[in-house]
């Protein structure tokens, strides 16, 4: 059943000892959408923890300063920001596959594996309907709330320059800043700030990026020795997965990068009329029409062949 934040709220307000899920790699909007939801219903008296399948960058800490891991019999399950079970990570899903009773997204690609949904594939962030969701619970919106709220919207429209940002983005931005959400700081965070190990991986994968179908198609490459050899990590660097797509003439950017456990992740931006989800769902993934994802195992060689043939296809 697809319900609205409204009736998402009146189910909330039903339920105790919640679990929350948040995807794999998570980033600021699962994140956001995860932590406003337990602040505002464990301000209702309510037990609540979130759980992730992956390391989280430290970047994020601010978002759950002060709060515990509770104690409790789970009751109630639910997923934010994750379109499909194969996003929830190995763990997680293992865990949880048929089990979840609720799921909050906004991606189009949606696969409906909860028993409720609350889908809004206008809204540019899950935190956007999370943000509803709190008000018609009747919690109030406090500043570590707000940050929660604006972290997931500033983090999923790249600081309001994607295509997704609307009217009702920039609205909900502004209420939260009202709230007292600490904008500077948080886009300082999440939009400029970058270590040396992080400009010096950024650095090697500029000079290794490969283009493809006449300059329309590039793809770029981080493996674990990359990681190593700069002293970085995969949950630091979500932000390279915008640099394909950055140069001049690509309608299609893919960062393809190496796992720990041998599999590898693709993340892709597109330019329009190119559907960035449409190339991903070819691979068991999804997502948005211009950000997208997909997970893949086998040889890097074998995808980059097939990926090459799929975006050639949308190219026509």
């Amino acid at each position: 059943m697809n319900l609205n934040p409204k009736q998402v709220a009146e189910l909330l307000a039903q339920k105790d000892n919640i679990t929350i899920l948040t995807h794999f790699h998570p980033d600021g909007d699962t994140l956001g959408s995860a932590v406003a939801l337990q602040r505002a219903l464990r301000s209702l008296g309510k037990k609540v923890n979130f759980l992730n399948n992956d390391p989280v960058h430290p970047k994020y800490a601010y978002l759950w300063e002060g709060l515990q891991k509770q104690a409790f019999e789970e009751q109630f399950v639910m997923a934010v920001d994750i379109a499909t079970e194969e996003l929830l990570g190995d763990d997680l899903r293992e865990k949880y596959s048929g089990n979840i009773a609720l799921a909050i997204d906004h991606h189009p690609s949606h696969t409906f594996f909860a028993k409720d949904t609350c889908l809004e594939e206008d809204s540019a962030a899950a935190a956007e309907i999370v943000y509803y969701i709190i008000k018609h619970l009747g919690a109030e919106i406090d500043e570590k709330i707000a940050s929660c709220i604006y972290t997931g919207i500033s983090t999923d429209t790249g600081c309001f320059k994607f295509r997704n940002t609307t009217a009702r983005t920039f609205y909900i931005a502004g209420v939260m800043k009202d709230f007292g959400a600490d904008t500077e700081n948080i886009n300082e965070v999440m939009f400029e700030m970058k270590t040396r190990g992080e400009l010096e991986l950024e650095r090697r994968l500029l000079e290794k990026m490969e283009y493809h179908l006449e300059d329309r198609l590039a793809i770029a490459v981080i493996t674990q020795e990359m990681y190593r050899q700069t002293g970085t990590s995969e949950d630091e660097c979500e932000y390279i997965a915008a640099l394909p797509r950055q140069v001049a003439g690509v309608m299609a950017g893919i960062t393809i990068r190496e796992r720990t456990n041998g599999t590898w992740k693709a993340s892709v931006r597109t330019r329009p009329p190119m559907d960035a989800s449409a190339i991903c769902q070819a691979f068991g993934g999804g997502g948005h029409t211009n950000a997208a994802g997909c997970r893949f195992e086998g040889t890097l060689e074998q995808f980059k062949e097939k990926f090459i043939a799929v975006v050639a296809e949308e190219l026509e």
